[in-house]
């Protein structure tokens, strides 16, 4: 499984940003997407996160600004991202639980992955 992130970039204060990631491979199941996010000289940091049947939650720094989504038709998570903030700066990585078809045929437990994170820049 691979997962592609994209969608960031420099932006200003109170700018908007949408990241996508998507994801490919031998899918069965995806039970969860999230983003995560770590700020230089900071441990990664979980943002939100969308379940297979559509509920979301999100940390309570950008409950309001950001708004996390899912395309299970397309293996595809968003964050949109508004009102950006300095604070906001860090790299993005998508994180998906799923279950995949294993070379038996047969589909897997749940397992983790990892996009390759994209860089989101808020300048003041």
């Amino acid at each position: 499984v691979q997962l592609q992130a994209s969608g960031g970039g420099l932006v200003q204060v109170g700018g908007s940003l949408r990241l996508s990631c998507a994801a490919s491979g031998n899918i069965f199941q995806i039970n969860n997407m999230a983003w995560y996010r770590q700020a230089p000289g900071r441990l990664r940091e979980w943002v939100a996160g969308v379940s297979s049947g559509g509920g979301t939650n999100y940390m309570g720094s950008v409950k309001g600004r950001f708004t996390i989504s899912g395309d299970n038709a397309r293996n595809t998570v968003y964050l949109q991202m508004n009102n950006l903030q300095a604070e906001d700066t860090a790299v993005y990585y998508c994180y998906i639980l799923a279950r995949v078809i294993a070379p038996n045929g047969f589909p897997t437990d749940s397992r983790e992955y990892w996009g390759q994170g994209t860089l989101v820049t808020v300048s003041s």
